[in-house]
Protein backbone atom coordinates (compact mmCIF):
# COMPACT_ATOMS: atom_id res chain seq x y z
CA UNK A 1 0.00 0.00 0.00
CA UNK A 2 1.09 3.13 -0.92
CA UNK A 3 0.25 6.45 1.13
CA UNK A 4 0.12 9.73 -0.50
CA UNK A 5 -0.31 12.97 1.37
CA UNK A 6 -1.19 16.35 0.21
CA UNK A 7 -0.19 18.81 2.92
CA UNK A 8 -2.38 21.71 3.09
CA UNK A 9 -4.97 21.40 0.43
CA UNK A 10 -7.07 24.29 1.92
CA UNK A 11 -4.35 26.95 1.55
CA UNK A 12 -1.98 25.13 -0.95
CA UNK A 13 -3.91 24.92 -4.27
CA UNK A 14 -3.36 27.56 -7.24
CA UNK A 15 -3.78 26.81 -10.42
CA UNK A 16 -5.64 23.15 -9.83
CA UNK A 17 -1.98 22.00 -8.38
CA UNK A 18 -4.45 19.27 -6.87
CA UNK A 19 -4.37 17.33 -10.34
CA UNK A 20 -0.82 16.40 -9.29
CA UNK A 21 -2.17 14.04 -6.65
CA UNK A 22 -4.76 13.33 -8.64
CA UNK A 23 -2.72 11.78 -11.35
CA UNK A 24 -0.40 9.87 -9.19
CA UNK A 25 -3.04 8.29 -7.34
CA UNK A 26 -5.25 7.24 -10.75
CA UNK A 27 -2.05 6.44 -12.34
CA UNK A 28 -1.88 3.79 -9.47
CA UNK A 29 -4.96 2.62 -9.56
CA UNK A 30 -5.37 2.18 -12.85
CA UNK A 31 -1.86 -0.57 -12.37
CA UNK A 32 -4.17 -2.09 -9.05
CA UNK A 33 -0.96 -1.00 -7.30
CA UNK A 34 -2.89 -0.45 -4.04
CA UNK A 35 -2.74 3.49 -2.73
CA UNK A 36 -4.66 5.48 0.11
CA UNK A 37 -4.74 9.16 0.41
CA UNK A 38 -3.88 11.60 3.70
CA UNK A 39 -5.01 15.51 3.14
CA UNK A 40 -3.51 17.06 6.21
CA UNK A 41 -3.94 20.35 7.45
CA UNK A 42 -2.60 23.19 10.14
CA UNK A 43 -2.43 21.63 13.35
CA UNK A 44 -3.31 18.07 12.38
CA UNK A 45 -0.99 14.99 13.01
CA UNK A 46 1.32 13.84 10.33
CA UNK A 47 4.25 11.13 10.68
CA UNK A 48 6.00 11.44 7.43
CA UNK A 49 7.84 8.20 7.97
CA UNK A 50 4.50 6.58 6.89
CA UNK A 51 4.22 8.70 3.82
CA UNK A 52 5.49 7.22 0.28
CA UNK A 53 4.66 10.24 -1.55
CA UNK A 54 3.89 13.99 -0.50
CA UNK A 55 2.37 17.00 -2.21
CA UNK A 56 3.56 20.62 -1.34
CA UNK A 57 1.26 23.20 -3.82
CA UNK A 58 1.37 26.69 -4.07
CA UNK A 59 -0.01 29.56 -2.55
CA UNK A 60 -0.12 33.62 -1.69
CA UNK A 61 2.18 35.52 0.12
CA UNK A 62 -0.27 35.47 2.70
CA UNK A 63 -1.13 31.72 2.83
CA UNK A 64 2.82 30.85 3.23
CA UNK A 65 3.12 33.07 5.94
CA UNK A 66 -0.21 31.83 8.15
CA UNK A 67 1.01 28.31 7.89
CA UNK A 68 4.94 29.13 7.96
CA UNK A 69 5.19 28.27 11.77
CA UNK A 70 2.91 24.75 11.34
CA UNK A 71 5.03 24.33 8.73
CA UNK A 72 8.31 25.13 11.20
CA UNK A 73 7.38 22.36 13.83
CA UNK A 74 7.56 20.03 11.39
CA UNK A 75 10.73 20.66 9.76
CA UNK A 76 12.61 18.37 12.08
CA UNK A 77 10.73 15.06 10.63
CA UNK A 78 10.26 16.19 7.24
CA UNK A 79 14.21 16.55 6.82
CA UNK A 80 14.50 13.25 8.60
CA UNK A 81 12.47 11.46 6.05
CA UNK A 82 13.77 13.29 3.06
CA UNK A 83 17.46 11.78 3.59
CA UNK A 84 15.27 8.70 3.97
CA UNK A 85 14.30 8.72 0.58
CA UNK A 86 10.60 10.27 0.87
CA UNK A 87 9.22 11.52 -2.89
CA UNK A 88 8.72 14.79 -2.62
CA UNK A 89 6.61 16.94 -5.53
CA UNK A 90 6.57 20.80 -4.45
CA UNK A 91 5.14 23.59 -6.66
CA UNK A 92 5.89 27.00 -6.79
CA UNK A 93 5.66 28.38 -3.10
CA UNK A 94 5.94 25.08 -1.76
CA UNK A 95 9.11 24.92 -3.69
CA UNK A 96 10.17 28.49 -2.00
CA UNK A 97 8.84 27.43 1.31
CA UNK A 98 11.88 24.45 1.38
CA UNK A 99 14.57 26.97 1.03
CA UNK A 100 16.61 29.55 2.82
CA UNK A 101 13.99 32.32 3.07
CA UNK A 102 11.95 34.47 0.42
CA UNK A 103 12.50 38.55 0.34
CA UNK A 104 9.07 40.43 -0.41
CA UNK A 105 9.15 43.65 -2.64
CA UNK A 106 9.08 45.63 0.99
CA UNK A 107 12.40 43.76 1.80
CA UNK A 108 10.64 41.44 4.35
CA UNK A 109 12.32 38.03 4.83
CA UNK A 110 10.04 35.32 5.27
CA UNK A 111 11.94 31.95 7.22
CA UNK A 112 12.21 29.45 4.78
CA UNK A 113 12.55 25.63 6.08
CA UNK A 114 16.00 25.55 5.52
CA UNK A 115 15.83 21.99 3.98
CA UNK A 116 16.82 22.90 0.52
CA UNK A 117 20.09 25.35 -0.23
CA UNK A 118 18.46 28.05 -1.97
CA UNK A 119 16.40 31.49 -1.62
CA UNK A 120 14.26 33.49 -3.30
CA UNK A 121 13.57 37.44 -4.00
CA UNK A 122 10.13 39.21 -5.51
CA UNK A 123 11.11 40.34 -8.74
CA UNK A 124 10.16 43.17 -10.60
CA UNK A 125 7.71 41.03 -12.90
CA UNK A 126 5.97 38.44 -12.76
CA UNK A 127 7.01 35.09 -15.02
CA UNK A 128 4.11 34.02 -17.13
CA UNK A 129 4.00 31.20 -19.68
CA UNK A 130 4.25 28.01 -21.32
CA UNK A 131 7.16 26.48 -20.49
CA UNK A 132 8.82 23.32 -21.57
CA UNK A 133 12.10 21.71 -19.73
CA UNK A 134 14.58 19.15 -20.38
CA UNK A 135 15.92 16.82 -17.19
CA UNK A 136 17.08 13.61 -16.93
CA UNK A 137 15.19 10.79 -15.22
CA UNK A 138 17.70 7.56 -14.28
CA UNK A 139 19.93 9.22 -17.04
CA UNK A 140 17.35 9.41 -19.50
CA UNK A 141 16.43 12.54 -21.13
CA UNK A 142 12.77 13.96 -20.93
CA UNK A 143 10.97 17.14 -22.42
CA UNK A 144 8.23 18.15 -20.19
CA UNK A 145 5.89 21.35 -20.37
CA UNK A 146 4.28 23.36 -17.76
CA UNK A 147 2.71 26.56 -17.20
CA UNK A 148 4.51 29.11 -14.93
CA UNK A 149 2.80 32.22 -12.97
CA UNK A 150 5.69 33.71 -10.46
CA UNK A 151 6.87 37.14 -9.14
CA UNK A 152 9.17 35.39 -7.06
CA UNK A 153 12.75 34.67 -8.55
CA UNK A 154 14.42 31.50 -7.01
CA UNK A 155 18.54 30.79 -7.03
CA UNK A 156 20.05 27.88 -6.02
CA UNK A 157 23.22 27.33 -4.13
CA UNK A 158 24.55 23.73 -3.38
CA UNK A 159 21.22 22.09 -5.14
CA UNK A 160 20.89 20.65 -8.78
CA UNK A 161 18.46 21.76 -10.39
CA UNK A 162 15.73 20.01 -11.85
CA UNK A 163 16.46 20.95 -15.22
CA UNK A 164 17.75 23.12 -18.11
CA UNK A 165 14.95 25.71 -19.48
CA UNK A 166 14.52 25.04 -23.39
CA UNK A 167 11.90 27.65 -23.29
CA UNK A 168 10.22 30.09 -20.58
CA UNK A 169 11.64 31.87 -17.93
CA UNK A 170 12.31 29.40 -14.83
CA UNK A 171 13.49 30.04 -11.58
CA UNK A 172 14.47 33.55 -12.37
CA UNK A 173 14.49 34.24 -16.07
CA UNK A 174 18.30 34.45 -16.20
CA UNK A 175 20.26 30.92 -15.41
CA UNK A 176 18.10 28.77 -17.38
CA UNK A 177 17.40 26.92 -14.87
CA UNK A 178 14.03 25.47 -13.93
CA UNK A 179 13.35 23.47 -10.31
CA UNK A 180 15.46 21.94 -7.74
CA UNK A 181 15.82 18.62 -7.12
CA UNK A 182 17.75 16.60 -4.18
CA UNK A 183 17.41 13.02 -3.69
CA UNK A 184 14.26 12.27 -4.53
CA UNK A 185 12.80 15.97 -3.52
CA UNK A 186 11.93 17.54 -7.17
CA UNK A 187 10.71 21.14 -6.87
CA UNK A 188 9.12 23.10 -9.51
CA UNK A 189 7.43 26.35 -11.06
CA UNK A 190 5.29 24.32 -13.32
CA UNK A 191 1.84 24.02 -12.81
CA UNK A 192 -0.61 22.55 -15.22
CA UNK A 193 -0.80 20.51 -13.38
CA UNK A 194 2.74 18.89 -13.77
CA UNK A 195 1.91 15.53 -13.42
CA UNK A 196 -1.08 15.15 -15.84
CA UNK A 197 0.63 16.62 -18.37
CA UNK A 198 3.67 14.49 -18.35
CA UNK A 199 3.10 11.05 -17.60
CA UNK A 200 6.57 10.17 -17.67
CA UNK A 201 7.25 12.12 -14.77
CA UNK A 202 4.42 10.96 -12.95
CA UNK A 203 5.37 7.24 -13.23
CA UNK A 204 8.92 8.28 -12.36
CA UNK A 205 7.82 9.59 -8.85
CA UNK A 206 5.83 6.26 -8.64
CA UNK A 207 8.49 4.30 -9.23
CA UNK A 208 10.66 5.89 -6.64
CA UNK A 209 7.89 5.31 -4.48
CA UNK A 210 7.57 1.93 -4.83
CA UNK A 211 11.42 1.17 -4.59
CA UNK A 212 11.30 3.15 -1.36
CA UNK A 213 8.41 0.99 -0.07
CA UNK A 214 10.43 -2.55 -1.06
CA UNK A 215 7.77 -2.63 -3.92
CA UNK A 216 9.39 -4.55 -6.89
CA UNK A 217 8.56 -5.05 -10.24
CA UNK A 218 8.03 -2.37 -13.74
CA UNK A 219 5.21 -0.54 -13.69
CA UNK A 220 2.71 -1.71 -16.33
CA UNK A 221 2.00 0.41 -19.07
CA UNK A 222 -0.88 2.72 -19.76
CA UNK A 223 -2.62 4.08 -23.04
CA UNK A 224 -1.36 7.56 -22.51
CA UNK A 225 -1.54 8.60 -26.70
CA UNK A 226 -3.35 11.57 -25.99
CA UNK A 227 -1.46 13.03 -23.54
CA UNK A 228 2.50 12.02 -25.21
CA UNK A 229 0.07 13.84 -28.28
CA UNK A 230 -0.50 16.63 -26.46
CA UNK A 231 2.61 17.14 -25.13
CA UNK A 232 4.25 17.00 -28.58
CA UNK A 233 2.20 19.45 -29.92
CA UNK A 234 3.61 21.80 -27.16
CA UNK A 235 6.80 21.40 -27.17
CA UNK A 236 6.61 21.23 -31.19
CA UNK A 237 4.97 24.54 -30.57
CA UNK A 238 7.44 26.21 -28.24
CA UNK A 239 10.52 25.42 -29.38
CA UNK A 240 9.57 26.77 -32.64
CA UNK A 241 9.24 29.97 -31.09
CA UNK A 242 12.38 30.39 -29.43
CA UNK A 243 14.45 28.79 -32.80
Amino acid sequence: MLTVCHLYPDLLNLYGDRGNVMAFVRRCRWRNIPVQVKEVNIGETLDFAEVDFLFLGGGSDREQTLLNKDLTSRTAGLREAIEDGLVLLAICGGYQMLGRYYRTHEGEEIPGLGILDLYTEAGARRLIGNVAVEMLLDNITVKVTGFENHSGQTFLGDVSPLGKVLAGFGNNGRDKQEGARYKNVFCSYLHGPLLPKNTVLADYLITLAMRRRGISGDLQPLEDALEERANAVMLERLLKNTG
